[in-house]
């Protein structure tokens, strides 16, 4: 019997756990670890911020689940690989075996790369955790009883900018709804080179309509901008040109500031040379396999993918949700051939499908792959799309509690559209 250790339950891990006992049967064993007792449906966390969700109606409680299936599960953070010895240390003190390892950890949210910046620091508030969320819906609260101005965007570094162009639009519906509006004025910062880059070189018109929609809502905005700190109530920037000198500086007073930071490898993977790259990103093969140490496979936003183009502040690639779906097959097919004797051939597509929300509307994306050159790009906006997200919501939560990753019906519409995880 083999032992494959799964760390992290997010998007990637939940499904990679369930993907590979369905693959690997009772011969061997699954065991699923994370540093806390729920699943937390992360794109949710914008609506948790407006209160137009609660912590119940997006995460759910692991074991119950995942145990149904088989599946062992430990609530406990990671304390320390041994890549060497195939041997993992937990928080909780356990010390386990593995045959083979896959990585699905998230990042670690850079904060302090930015003086004042994060919850931590009280310069900024965040929905990229679910308690991030309900905090910044206090400052929310806060807002909507003392109206200011408002600032929403990504920090230097950051690589996940769907989020922030959501969260100002959510947050600007909200805000209309509550008749104060009016008196919020609102700067979308970000670090990327032009609005809709989204650390993709744009998809499809990607710029041109949200740019028409920050218009549509008075949002100003800022591209190029490097924030170097948050004090007193003010986020300094430094807004540059093409070449990266600093055409503009800005001190922008601000009442609320949703600011997306860097990422970052978690601490206890940073340094294992051959394992990680300088940023402490798992360093994968295109089977999703570490060149240095073949057991240990790895998916999700704690893989390393260079950025295509220099921009003059810096940008990261996104790993969104369909493409860490990809990730997931490839290495459950890869790691079943190298236990059947075979080695591992199958490769992940990375197409990304994105849905977007903006409280009363949506846009959505295509990108296959994902990464340019592409086969296929478009971006559409329409009522449509929220209620698409909203039903995807539900869907997703739903296979992660019965451990159905892709029904029949899912598998078939995809490929109707030409749509594989699988190369």
């Amino acid at each position: 019997m083999a032992t494959v250790i799964v760390i992290g339950a997010g998007l990637g891990g939940m499904s990679a756990a369930y993907e590979l006992k369905a693959e690997l049967g009772k011969q061997h064993e699954v065991i699923l670890i994370n540093n806390k007792p729920d699943f937390e449906f992360t794109p949710s966390n914008p609506w948790i911020a407006v209160e137009w969700r609660q912590r119940k109606e997006t995460s759910i409680p692991i074991e119950p689940h995942v145990s149904k299936k088989s599946i062992r599960f430990i609530a406990s953070g990671l304390q320390a690989l041994d890549a060497e010895q195939k041997q993992i240390t937990l928080m909780d003190g356990q010390t386990l075996g593995y045959d083979f390892l896959v990585l699905c950890t998230g990042p670690e949210l850079a904060f302090d790369e930015i003086p004042g910046a994060g919850p931590d620091a009280g310069g900024s508030v965040s929905v990229c955790t679910l308690s991030h969320a309900e905090h910044c819906r206090d400052s929310v609260h806060a807002l909507i009883e003392a109206p200011g101005s408002v600032i929403v965007g990504a920090m230097p570094g950051a690589s996940c900018f769907g989020p922030a162009y959501e969260y100002a639009f959510i947050l600007d519906k909200h805000l209309r709804d509550k008749k104060v509006k009016k008196s919020v004025p609102m700067t979308f910062v970000t670090s990327e080179p032009y609005i809709g880059h989204l650390g993709l070189n744009g998809v499809g018109d990607s710029k041109g309509m949200l740019e028409s929609e920050l218009r549509q809502r008075d949002i100003q905005w800022i591209c190029n901008a490097k924030t170097v700190g948050i004090v007193d109530g003010k986020m300094e920037i430094d807004e540059l040109d093409d070449e990266g000198n600093v055409k503009k500086h800005h001190s922008l007073p601000y009442k609320h500031a949703m600011m997306l930071p860097a990422f970052r490898g978690i601490a206890p993977l940073r340094g294992i040379e051959g394992l990680v790259n300088p940023r402490g990103f798992v360093i994968v093969d295109e089977h999703q396999r570490n060149p240095k140490y073949p057991q240990i496979y790895a998916a999700g936003v704690c893989i390393a993918i260079a950025p295509q183009t220099k921009t003059p502040v810096p940008t990261g690639v996104p790993k969104t949700g369909y493409m860490i779906e990809s990730m997931v097959r490839a290495l459950t097919v890869n790691i079943k051939a190298e236990l059947e004797g075979m080695q591992p051939t199958a490769k992940a597509t990375w197409n990304a499908i994105c849905l977007a929300d903006m409280g009363d509307t949506g846009a959505a994306f295509v990108a296959m792959p994902q990464i340019p050159p592409r086969n296929v790009a478009w971006f559409k906006k329409g009522k449509w799309v929220h209620l698409a997200k909203v039903a995807f919501e539900k869907y997703f939560l739903h296979k992660m509690q019965t451990g159905d990753i892709e029904p029949v019906y899912e598998r078939v519409v995809l490929k109707s559209l030409g749509i594989d995880k699988l190369e």
